[in-house]
């Protein structure tokens, strides 16, 4: 069987077509065999308010299409303008295999795994905002 696989803890919440479930007092595992269900897990979510570096606001904006407030072809654009943005300013070899996982997810439609690529820029996002010039 293919399709996502969430491992849920005890009392985790995941929001699904719209629907925000709670898991039980035990841990779980749900099969999602339904492929264009809208599932974005509660504890992975950024907030409005906490979308303020680039890599932040690309993850927002992902998870908006996987929380079904975006349609993904209409973002498509919006999502690929921003990586390539990012790609400007991480210039590393392996920031750069990363944001090219998260662009080849994208073309394809696999929204998890960009946002599964995207959160490793974030520490090193978090470097590079910590760094003051003299």
């Amino acid at each position: 069987m293919s399709g996502l696989v969430l491992k849920l803890g005890p009392k985790e919440r995941v929001l699904i077509n719209g629907a925000v479930i709670e898991n039980g007092d035990r841990r779980s595992r749900l099969s999602i065999v339904t492929p264009d269900a809208k599932i974005l897990r509660l504890r992975d979510a950024i907030h409005p308010e906490e979308a303020t570096t680039p890599v932040r606001r690309l993850l927002f904006s992902v998870q908006l299409v996987l929380s079904g407030d975006k349609e993904p072809q209409a973002a498509q654009t919006s999502l690929l303008r921003q990586m390539e943005e990012l790609s400007q300013v991480f210039t590393d070899s392996d920031s750069r295999q990363i944001l090219a996982e998260a662009s080849a997810a994208l073309v394809s439609l696999q929204h998890y795994r960009v946002l599964k690529a995207l959160r490793c820029l974030l520490p090193r996002e978090d470097r590079l905002l910590s760094v003051r010039p003299s």
